[in-house]
């Protein structure tokens, strides 16, 4: 076993305490990581304190983690002692359901292996512990190739919010003529107004608060639209093809209808707390009358996330971030949920 060190809550609702734990030995498909950075995601909090389903504990959360190879196994092809490397979301499947063999792992028949916070049914069978630590030691198919030319650190968000946004874009072919609305200017928000400005759509960001609008266009957007002005938001009435939803909180689904065009699609990619709510019936010609779709998407598979990172090197994108010490991971939390962020910390896990 490698001895790991680490930030883990030991029972639900509890802080995180350093915590010393081992990993599994490198096998012959394994890289080890030498983790250098871990985004914070929204998710983290929701799973220590059990938001989702019960947890396993400790827990060791985190899954946007960013580093270099100090060890790889005797079978392994694609990467090499001193290469840079990411690990996602998820770190195994089944590897034999249609959807992995699709390149869609992340939708795998049998149930993916999350990052933490899961036991790794189709490995050891132990808890997996994700990148608040140290190091890591990944299957070779689910560790990405970092390209050199990104800021490692505000790299490590694309391996969640990045990939979650990216891959709704280009599952339903968002580009050149199509105007995008994104819905929210958080985390999600700011990866989803860069990949589809990059992709050559019309962007306009749908917010509550209009001293974002300066910063949205800094991101790149064309338009800002105050849901809560009656003569912005009747101007854009039935004009988009797509929104792309990264709210948090519930939220009325007959009014972000109205905005799209005829065979418009309501993209979901936030997860409020209580599920996705419709604020009581959600009303049937907010769907038949334009032929309107509310569709839902999670993180790509790896093929998709490899294509992903690629994209962003080419383009120059990568997330805006503040980097932290991991003793302020709860300072981080706070502010994270006031929404004091611009827009993801990640951690210098230096600083461990």
């Amino acid at each position: 076993m490698i001895a790991a060190k680490g930030y883990a809550a030991q029972r639900a609702n509890e802080s995180l305490t350093p915590w010393n734990f081992e990993r599994r030995k490198v096998g012959a498909h394994d890289v080890q990581l030498e983790i250098l950075y871990c985004g914070v995601c929204h998710s983290d909090l929701a799973q220590i304190n059990n938001e989702w389903f019960p947890g396993i504990f400790p827990m060791v959360p985190g899954h946007e983690i960013v580093g270099r190879v100090i060890q790889v196994g005797g079978h392994v092809n694609g990467f090499k002692v001193g290469d840079l490397a990411g690990v996602g979301t998820m770190i195994n499947s089944c590897g034999r359901c249609d959807h992995c063999h699709d390149g869609l792992e992340q939708y795998c028949e049998e149930g993916v292996v999350a990052t933490y916070n899961s036991l790794d049914k189709f490995g050891d069978g132990k808890p997996a512990y994700g990148g608040y630590s140290n190091t890591i030691v990944s299957h070779e198919a689910f560790t990405v190739h970092i390209p050199s030319t990104l800021n490692l650190a505000a790299t490590a968000p694309l391996l969640c919010a990045g990939i979650t946004t990216y891959s709704p874009l280009k599952h339903w072919k968002v580009g050149k003529g199509h105007k995008v609305a994104v819905l929210g200017l958080g985390g999600l928000g700011h990866m989803a107004v860069k990949f589809a400005v990059a992709l050559g759509a019309e962007v306009t960001i749908l917010s509550t608060s209009p001293q974002k609008e300066a910063d949205a266009k800094r991101l790149g957007a064309h338009h800002f639209v105050v849901t809560k002005n009656a003569e912005q938001v009747e101007s854009v009435k039935a004009s988009f093809d797509f929104i792309v939803d990264t709210l948090s909180a519930e939220h009325s689904f007959d009014f972000y209808l109205s905005l799209l065009k005829v065979d418009g699609v309501h993209i979901c990619v936030g997860v409020p707390l209580g599920g996705i709510h419709l604020n009581g019936a959600l009303g049937a010609f907010s769907l038949l009358g334009g032929r309107k779709s509310i569709v839902g998407s999670s993180c790509g598979g790896l093929a998709e996330t490899q294509e992903m990172l690629d994209f962003c090197a080419a383009h120059k994108i990568v997330a805006d971030i503040e980097l932290i010490d991991i003793k302020d991971i709860h300072a981080a939390y706070d502010r994270m949920l006031k929404g004091d962020i611009k827009y993801r910390f990640v951690i210098d896990m230096a600083t461990l």
